[in-house]
Formats: C-alpha cells, sequence, structure tokens
C-alpha cells in the first residue's frame, strides 16, 4: 500500500525536540578594510513545530545566516545541525541530498520554472527524488489542496498572481517533508493583505506537519504571527 503523504504525526509549538542547533557561528565576506562581517558569532537553536521569525534592517545579516542553516553556504567558525546532520562535516553530496530531502526553501522571488505547470513545479523535487509516478501525482494533488491552489494544476506561473506563484513555491517546498523549512523574505513582493495569507498558510503548516520554519521578514504585520523571534544587527543576534 502507498504511503499516504503527510503522514507523520502532527505536533504542537509546545514541542521541544530539536531540530536546529546553530553554534557560534560566523562568516566574513572580502578582507581588510574591506570586510564586511554578515555574521557575528551566532547561536540559536529551534524546535520541532515551531516557527521562527528572524528579522532585522537591510544588510543585518538575515538572508547569510539563512543560507548557512540551509547549507548554501559555509561558515567561517562554528557549527550547524540540522535534524541531527553536522552541516559542516557534510560533504557536497551530502548537503546536496540534505537540501532535497531533509531542508526545503521558498525564496521572495517564487523561482519557478516557467515553462512548467503548477502541478509539474510542485513535483519536480519528487522526481528528482524518484518517487513512483502514481504516489508522486498523489501528493501533488495533495500539496496543492493544501495550499489553495487544486483547481489550478495546469495553469503556469504566469497564469497565476504573485499570491498563487508562492503558494506554488511553498508546496514544492514541503513535497519531500522537510524537517526545516527555510523562507527568504517570502511575501516581499506581495502587497500586505497577500503576505499575511501566505504568513498564515506558512504558520498552518508548520505547526500541523511538525517542521520547523526559520522566515526571514521585516513586516511587524507577519512577525507577530511567529512563536519567537530573532532580531540580528550588524550580524549580531540581540538578546531576547
Amino acid at each position: 500500500m502507498t504511503e499516504q503523504p503527510f503522514s507523520r504525526p502532527t505536533a504542537t509549538v509546545t514541542t521541544i525536540e530539536e531540530v536546529v542547533r546553530v553554534t557560534g557561528l560566523s562568516r566574513t565576506f572580502g578582507r581588510g578594510e574591506r570586510a564586511v562581517h554578515a555574521v557575528r558569532d551566532v547561536s540559536f537553536t529551534a524546535g520541532k513545530g515551531e516557527l521562527v521569525a528572524v528579522q532585522g534592517r537591510s544588510g543585518a545579516g538575515k538572508t547569510t545566516l539563512l543560507n548557512l542553516v540551509g547549507g548554501l553556504d559555509r561558515p567561517d567558525s562554528g557549527q550547524v545541525r540540522v535534524a541531527g546532520h553536522d552541516l559542516g562535516a557534510a560533504g557536497e553530496r551530502e548537503l546536496l541530498r540534505l537540501r532535497r530531502g531533509t531542508i526545503g526553501f521558498v525564496f521572495q522571488t517564487f523561482g519557478l520554472i516557467p515553462i512548467l505547470s503548477a502541478a509539474e513545479n510542485v513535483g519536480v523535487p519528487l522526481r528528482l527524488a524518484k518517487v513512483p509516478a502514481a504516489e508522486r501525482e498523489e501528493r501533488v494533488s495533495v500539496l496543492l489542496e493544501l495550499v489553495g491552489l487544486g483547481g489550478h494544476a495546469a495553469q503556469r506561473p504566469y497564469e497565476l498572481s504573485g499570491g498563487q506563484q508562492q503558494r506554488v513555491a511553498l508546496a514544492r517546498a514541503l513535497a519531500n517533508e522537510p524537517d526545516l523549512l527555510i523562507a527568504d523574505e517570502p511575501t516581499g513582493q506581495l502587497d500586505s493583505e497577500t503576505g499575511r495569507s501566505i504568513m498564515d498558510l506558512l504558520r498552518a503548516v508548520v505547526h500541523a506537519r511538525g517542521m520547523t520554519a526559520l522566515v526571514a521578514t521585516h513586516d511587524p504585520a507577519l512577525i507577530e504571527l511567529a512563536d519567537r523571534t530573532l532580531t540580528l544587527r550588524d550580524g549580531h543576534l540581540l538578546p531576547t
């Protein structure tokens, strides 16, 4: 019997199981007088079923921090552990595997493939994971229904609104049931009402599926939806 998508038990925000542990993380770009200390000795943890907002002004280090936690960049010092995996000790092949399964990404620019339909875009990670066609189609259908786009499976990105495109991007990020969802300014190109609906959806999915999410945003209305907030200033994590 085919395993049903999202069959894992649900979790609440009170769950204390640790998914992310960041210890003494630092990243500098350039050298000498031109060096930019993007992230400076940052440490924090995030638990299962927790939506954590990362706030700070432009240039505070939000994107760099998310790239480090997501394995898209490597730190100069410090350690990142995600779902028990030490990203610093992982080779490129292992990092690729983690980015395809353990970690999901949602970006400000959506990143959809223009020539593919909504369903085909959502199914890309499942094809890469070599999920059988029947199971893939079933999971894609469930995901599109989850994000409220069950009736838009055949439409291509240019036929969808910005909010709908971001919902497709979220469904794609969820395709392989990641332990950690990283979203870098996911509402940055959307109006306030649409952005709020996307953040509401993110929060509902994280809590229902027992994932962990790190969401970079500068919008106070969206930050208030988070379970916890991390504030960066000049690369430093401010005390809460």
